[in-house]
């Protein structure tokens, strides 16, 4: 089986005639099945976007979502919404609200779109502001004081949904393939063809996701894990372990592309 893997698409960049052609032209590209580590849209335009896959594409398509899907909404309603339309969809999978989704005997899917945790890096020093921290209801709620209790918390809810599902996942599964958005290691937070600096890694990884899944794959020697991510706009691989993989996909606004083709054993 085979499966295309894209991320920070950004159809929101595209007229609205060039992200229907897109997204039919993947159609006919015969996957199995889609990988969306997120940056799919924004927060008023996901659903419409989302829909474009529903009309056209035949086979699942499992995504997460990323923080630019929250601009012009607050996280809770978006999520809210995807969930909704996930659950009446037939082929629109929203990880994490799908669990540990099997995709053959030996490999299954687990993903959530975790967020920046402002541990890795130098927040305190850092001069970075980015659109999230103005165009994301709860972020300006929260305002610079309450901004990184907020990015700590958010990482935290992703690393402990991931630690829920992955001791299941490992012990009847030889593979896990992982969905995100956020690069979990600072090895997989790359920017052009360089590990971000200290200013930018407290905005763009989530080391509590990333001790999460270190810590189940040293318990799990004899299993893989295949770590599918985005949001830096740079393509990258990291071996955290001799058993954990993590690819970082790259991306230009306006030009959505499949990073790569996920060969999954039948």
């Amino acid at each position: 089986m085979k499966y295309g893997w894209l991320t920070d698409i950004h159809l929101e960049f595209l007229k609205d005639r060039l992200a229907s052609r897109f997204v039919k032209n993947l159609a006919e590209q015969e996957f199995d099945g889609l990988f969306l580590t997120g940056d799919i849209s924004t927060a008023k335009r996901l659903e419409f976007h989302l829909q474009l896959f529903e009309d056209v594409f035949e086979g699942p398509v499992y995504f997460v979502l990323g923080n630019h899907d929250y601009y012009g909404g607050e996280i809770e309603a978006v999520r809210e919404m995807v969930g909704k339309i996930s659950t009446a969809s037939s082929i629109l999978h929203w990880l994490p609200a799908s669990g540990v989704v099997e995709l053959s005997c030996d490999t299954c899917l687990v993903g959530h779109g975790g967020w920046a945790d402002g541990r890795l890096g130098d927040y305190s020093g850092s001069k970075v502001l980015l659109n999230d921290y103005l165009k994301i209801s709860n972020f300006l709620r929260a305002g610079v004081v309450g901004r990184l209790a907020l990015l700590g918390s958010l990482g935290d809810q992703a690393a402990a949904w991931l630690a829920s599902l992955l001791p299941g996942a490992l012990q009847r599964y030889q593979h896990v393939i992982v969905l995100t958005h956020i690069p979990p290691f600072k090895d997989a937070c790359r920017h052009e063809g360089e590990i971000s600096t200290d200013d930018w890694l407290p905005h763009f990884s989530c080391k509590a996701m990333g001790e999460v899944l270190a810590a189940a794959m040293k318990n799990a020697p004899e299993k893989q894990m295949t770590v599918l991510c985005g949001h830096t706009h740079s393509s990258g691989e990291c071996q955290v372990l001799a058993n954990l993989l993590v690819k970082t996909g790259g991306a230009q606004y306006g030009a959505p592309e499949v990073q790569e083709i996920i060969a999954v054993p039948a």
